[in-house]
């Protein structure tokens, strides 16, 4: 039987440049899925019920691939906070998290389309923001532009100056793709790294 086809179920750059890091090779598929929280659900529950949905979408065109797909909600003391989409809901956010602690959900699942079985786990990472003025706000988003990022955090390049402390088992995961976990769940469907 030919190998499956390794294929990203996302549109994020960010993910596509942390799975290139493997250095296995991949395709990748945006799946076209609704995003938004159902009423009610926990930030987490909205993680983990998007990526099953997006390697679901994916998997409907690709029937024999294994597919990687992944979400993140930031959870602010239950509220979460998804990508803001513009620069008045980017201001909304930050300024509702400065000064707090933050637990940025980033679920993973690996879903092999062939079988149907799927792996699918929640990597949190806890930020702590720093007490950010108006300003620094407003020039932070001038400058990253971060509209595309859970809780408007683009961790990866200046947003790291909006933070004061990080806590976390894996550190790709608040980019949005958790690759020490990754690495594993490949392992359990006989994909080696290295």
């Amino acid at each position: 039987m030919p190998e499956r086809p390794l294929i990203l179920g996302s549109s994020s750059i960010y993910r596509r440049e942390l799975l290139q890091r493997l250095g296995l090779p991949f395709a990748t598929v945006s799946p076209d899925i609704d995003e938004a929280a159902q009423a009610n659900e926990a930030p987490r529950d909205t993680a983990l019920r998007l990526a099953l949905a997006k390697a679901h979408a994916v998997a409907r065109t690709h029937g024999h691939a294994l597919i990687i797909a992944s979400d993140q909600v930031a959870d602010l003391n239950g509220i979460p906070m998804g990508k803001p989409g513009d620069h008045a809901n980017a201001v909304r956010q930050l300024r509702a998290m400065r000064g707090q602690r933050v637990v940025f959900h980033t679920a993973l699942c690996v879903f092999d389309a062939a079988s149907g079985r799927h792996q699918l786990d929640d990597v949190p990472t806890t930020v702590w923001l720093r007490e950010l003025s108006d300003t620094q706000i407003e020039n932070y988003l001038r400058r990253e532009r971060p509209y595309d990022c859970a809780g408007s955090a683009k961790i990866e390049t200046l947003g790291v100056a909006l933070v004061e402390k990080i806590q976390s088992d894996d550190p790709t995961a608040l980019i949005g793709l958790p690759l020490m976990r990754l690495v594993g769940m490949l392992a359990n469907e006989a994909v080696a790294v290295v």
